[in-house]
């Protein structure tokens, strides 16, 4: 899944990310209830109604590192991978490494407001285990 999607940032046609979601089992959650097209509803996430923007966004946090949490409901094939790893993180305790790369996808002062809030708060994508494409979408 993680190729497929790459596959289609490094096209840059949002549309292609569609067969990503022909191969899963289900659509992705993008934090848009309701919302039938995801191309669509990453248009619309989107700061110009490209989606340029957001398949640029997916194409950093994948080339990161995941962070594999066990929470998949499988119990043999349980592990939940999602990128960037920095998402998982305590944002207070980033080794400078850690800080480079959190440099890297956002913004100087996006950083100081997510260690103020204490949260991550930019774009989470998380597949699971068994392949499926389960979510990205924007924290606010």
């Amino acid at each position: 899944m993680r190729d497929l999607i790459l596959a289609a940032v490094q096209s840059g046609e949002i549309e292609d990310l569609r067969q990503a979601f022909d191969h899963g089992s289900g659509k992705p959650d993008f934090g848009a209830p309701g919302e039938s097209d995801p191309i669509a509803a990453l248009k619309r996430a989107s700061a110009d109604g490209t989606g340029l923007d957001v398949l640029a966004a997916m194409g950093e946090a994948l080339r990161m590192p995941p962070a594999a949490l066990p929470l998949g409901k499988d119990l043999e094939n349980n592990l939940i991978y999602v990128w960037p790893y920095l998402a998982e993180k305590p944002l207070d305790k980033l080794t400078n490494r850690e800080t480079v790369d959190l440099l890297s996808l956002v913004a100087p002062a996006k950083v100081v407001e997510m260690r103020e809030k204490k949260r991550w708060l930019w774009w989470r994508l998380a597949i699971g285990a068994d392949g499926a494409w389960l979510m990205f979408k924007k924290a606010e």
